[in-house]
């Protein structure tokens, strides 16, 4: 059992300890419970990590399918830095298609995710998006387009986190550092619905 390990040491010394408990972990191959708060040390060292809210277990899973497949709201935001964007969504049928409306934006619902979608038809939803699960302008379609107003920009070496607000709502959009810094002032965003 360690509860905590790595608390007190500094951001550089964190990540060697890290390496070297892992490193430990696989020569040893036996089970290890490490109790954490702090999400990149149990993304990257957990084969199958209990994410808990209030002493109650939430979901139990591997990294890969926490980050992937949340079970909940809070463990959607709990895990991912920046955490994940969510916002309200109205469910519409039109003919055959779905869409999920926001604002005066209709998102196109994709094929595979209509059937677990359908019962919500004429109901509010909210639906999440990563930062970094938004296309690039290229991919910009009348069926995924999202209008915005961008307030700040963060560059973080390979990439910006953009800031900005859709219908209200506040989200951060991880776009690669190229080209020229994005400056202030509306766009349209291209959500990717096969990751929404």
């Amino acid at each position: 059992l360690m509860d905590e390990p790595l608390s007190n040491l500094d951001a550089k010394l964190r990540v060697q300890m890290r390496i070297e408990i892992s490193k430990l972990h696989q020569r040893l191959g036996s089970t290890i419970i490490y109790v954490t708060h702090d999400q990149t040390e149990a993304m990257t060292m957990g084969d199958r990590i209990v994410v808990m809210k209030e002493g109650v277990i939430q979901q139990f899973d591997t990294p890969k399918n926490l980050y992937n497949e949340p079970v909940n709201l809070f463990v959607a935001g709990f895990i991912g830095s920046p955490q994940m964007n969510f916002m309200d969504a109205q469910i519409e049928k039109k003919g055959e298609k779905l869409y999920a409306v926001v604002g005066k934006s209709s998102l196109l619902i994709p094929e595979h995710k209509k059937q677990a979608l359908a019962p919500y038809a004429g109901k509010m939803v909210v639906m999440g998006f990563r930062p970094e699960d938004f296309l690039t302008q290229d991919k910009l379609t009348s069926d995924n387009a999202l209008d915005a107003e961008m307030s700040f920009s963060e560059l973080l070496g390979a990439d910006y986190n953009l800031y900005m607000y859709v219908n209200d709502i506040g989200v951060i959009v991880k776009v690669p550092a190229s080209g020229e810094q994005p400056e202030k002032g509306p766009y349209q965003i291209a959500a990717n619905m096969d990751r929404a």
